[in-house]
């Protein structure tokens, strides 16, 4: 019978928001991690997602739907 591969995880916690998640490889900065929430809270000029999806997470948009 074939031994089934142990997945080893870690446990990292963002340094803004302190979400913490968990990646299944190391990370060679932990320090530096950050969670998609954060990110864009501090590049407000990167996001790119829809405007659905940003309601559905309740941001403000300024730009109008396209249908």
């Amino acid at each position: 019978m074939k031994r089934r591969r142990e997945r080893v995880v870690f446990n990292y916690e963002c340094s803004l928001t302190g979400e913490a998640f968990t990646l299944t490889e190391k990370a060679p900065n932990p320090k530096d991690l950050v969670t998609v929430k954060a990110y864009y809270e501090l590049n407000p000029e990167m996001d790119d997602r829809p405007a659905v999806i940003k309601k559905k997470l309740g941001i403000e948009t300024t730009e109008t739907p396209k249908h």
